[in-house]
């Protein structure tokens, strides 16, 4: 139950103070500011905070992902709602028994939301980040899925090499220059290691492509998202080691996702 006294009055005076921050969505926030609130001196604290440019999302400790809330520790990277276009691109690629990955998965939430929303997986999650793993464990129950800490590929079984179905990734894709230009509350408040994907933003994207030959099974997919800029040098890189590369758009989202189909060709040596 969230703080409600004389909540009509008090949800202007927090719009206000919302809109001078910037904040676009303003009505929206003061209502979910209110609600994680258990009296005034608490949700004044909240407000100050948004204020003051920490994401909503881990002042209120979750985020509304494909329908589900997904538990966020500060520092956390924030899922985009962009990124759900990625997510219903694997569903209708996936099969009721398949082995999916998710890599990068930090909070937890494409792997969470494709546990939740296709049959029978068997799902491995992975991130480099400790803060991220603790966070995605909370996310992927036990009952769903294995979440591990290491870096890409490294913690997976090896007893999955050319078994995995579907690898999704939403890997870091900034270039480290460019990080400068974003919003505060990523730039400040998301861990860099989320955003930073070196002098291109490719750098663990090539990575991901290059070893995912060794793990999918023959007609398996590989999901990565990118940026519309970008987008063409991603397909050339699964063209590289093997993968028939499809750019998928969304107008709608502005969101990009290149799917990889393993063909018989051998992996690049």
């Amino acid at each position: 139950m969230g703080y409600r006294e004389d909540g009509s009055a008090i949800w202007k005076t927090i719009v206000r103070k919302l809109r001078t921050a910037g904040c676009v969505f303003a009505e929206d926030e003061a209502r979910l500011l209110m609600s994680s609130s258990k009296n005034s001196t608490e949700l004044a604290e909240l407000v100050d905070r948004r204020v003051a440019g920490f994401p909503l999302e881990h002042i209120i400790g979750w985020s509304d992902f494909c329908g589900l809330r997904i538990e966020l520790d500060p520092g956390i990277f924030v899922p985009r709602q962009r990124t759900e276009f990625l997510v219903r691109q694997a569903v209708a690629l996936t099969r009721p028994g398949d082995v999916v990955v998710d890599l990068c998965c930090g909070s937890g939430a494409l792997g969470a939301a494709s546990a939740a929303l296709m049959e029978r997986i068997e799902l491995h999650a992975v991130d480099i980040d400790p803060a991220a793993v603790q966070c995605a464990r909370r996310n992927i129950q036990l009952d769903k899925g294995f979440v591990y800490e290491g870096d890409l590929y490294d913690p997976i079984p090896v007893q999955l090499y050319n078994r995995v179905n579907v690898i999704i990734a939403n890997a870091p894709y900034v270039p480290t220059e460019a990080i400068k230009f974003m919003p505060t509350e990523a730039r400040i408040h998301e861990a860099r290691i989320a955003l930073d994907g070196g002098a291109d933003g490719l750098d663990v994207q090539r990575r991901i492509v290059a070893e995912a030959p060794l793990w999918l099974a023959k007609g398996g997919y590989l999901l990565v998202e990118t940026s519309e800029k970008q987008a063409p040098l991603t397909a050339e890189l699964f063209a590289q080691y093997g993968l028939i590369p499809k750019w998928v758009h969304s107008e709608e989202q502005d969101a990009n996702v290149i799917i990889g189909i393993r063909t018989d060709h051998p992996r690049p040596s």
